[in-house]
């Protein structure tokens, strides 16, 4: 069996996070060529505030790819506009990008922009910001990714293909990024070629679309007396590296929580208030909570944390 040489096209690559890499790295590897890298400098990334966020320039340098660095995040400076304007290429593949692609970058494209969105469920339910996040956050057992052909809208295009994993008690954020980095390589590498083609047939997204609103640090404020033990162990999973992660008072400190599992839910600590530490094992702490005990794995102060929220 002969290897199917990947069909030409010039490809733009725009990415700014850790989860895109391991893919856009399977896409050269496996010989489809990409013309230009539009990612964020580090300093970019830091006044952005890109959770997760990664350097491309590693990569473009190891493939000799040339990075543009757009004015904006949003890609609507006039420079960046004057860059699209350039360069005419055929089809933009995404690395992690977290923000909506304008009009003037869809327009110049000639196939069009390749979207990778998930939920729980099938699009159009669970548009929007971190859905895997909060796909944690509300205890899901099952992840659906699609890719779609991007329009002006949010995560609103035809759909042209589909996969779903499982959310596992053992997952948190950085594991799904992992399972999400699989199945988006799998699914990028059968159908660039067939874009390229113009050979791929889409669906259009079926029924009343949901959103998921944007996640900031400070929406990681635990609330130890309306939460209960599964919840903060949900919410403490889908919050941790690469993302800022989860934190909480504990008797009279702010600790910034990194993994924690619930340890017990009929061991009982009667006229304790919720959010107290009841038992300590080396650095491990035992947290009273409602319905049970956290055990609280890695954590660290953090005083800074203590104004947000």
């Amino acid at each position: 069996m002969t290897k199917e040489t990947p069909a030409a096209g010039r490809i733009v690559m725009c990415g700014c996070h850790v989860g895109g890499e391991p893919v856009i790295r399977a896409l050269l590897e496996a010989g489809h060529a990409i013309a230009h890298f539009v990612c964020l400098t580090p300093e970019q990334g830091a006044r952005y505030a890109v959770s997760g966020y990664y350097d491309y320039r590693g990569l473009a340098e190891e493939y000799g790819i040339p990075v543009y660095h757009p004015k904006s995040y949003a890609l609507n400076a006039p420079e960046d506009r004057a860059f699209f304007a350039a360069h005419p290429f055929d089809l933009l593949v995404q690395g992690g990008w977290q923000r909506l692609f304008p009009e003037h970058v869809l327009s110049s494209l000639r196939v069009g922009a390749v979207g990778i969105h998930g939920s729980a469920d099938f699009l159009p339910k669970g548009r929007g910001r971190s859905p895997m996040n909060w796909s944690l956050i509300e205890g899901k057992k099952r992840f659906v990714m699609q890719l779609f052909l991007i329009r002006p809208g949010v995560d609103d295009g035809d759909v042209f293909d589909f996969e779903i994993f499982e959310i596992t008690p053992f997952d948190d954020i950085e594991t799904l990024y992992f399972k999400y980095s699989i199945v988006f390589r799998r699914m990028l590498l059968r159908n660039v070629s067939k874009l390229l083609a113009g050979e791929v047939e889409t669906i259009p997204q079926v029924g009343e679309p949901s959103y998921y609103p944007k996640r900031t640090p400070a929406d990681g404020r635990i609330d130890w007396e309306h939460m209960d033990v599964w919840a903060i162990h949900d919410f403490i999973r889908a919050q941790t590296r690469p993302y800022p992660g989860a934190f909480g008072r504990v008797g009279g400190e702010t600790l910034r929580i990194w993994r924690a599992r619930v340890f017990d839910t009929k061991l009982a600590y009667r006229g304790v208030p919720y959010g107290e530490c009841v038992e300590r094992f080396g650095e491990r702490l035992v947290i009273h909570c409602r319905g049970g005990l956290l055990l609280i794995d890695e954590w660290e102060p953090d005083a800074a944390a203590e104004g947000q929220g």
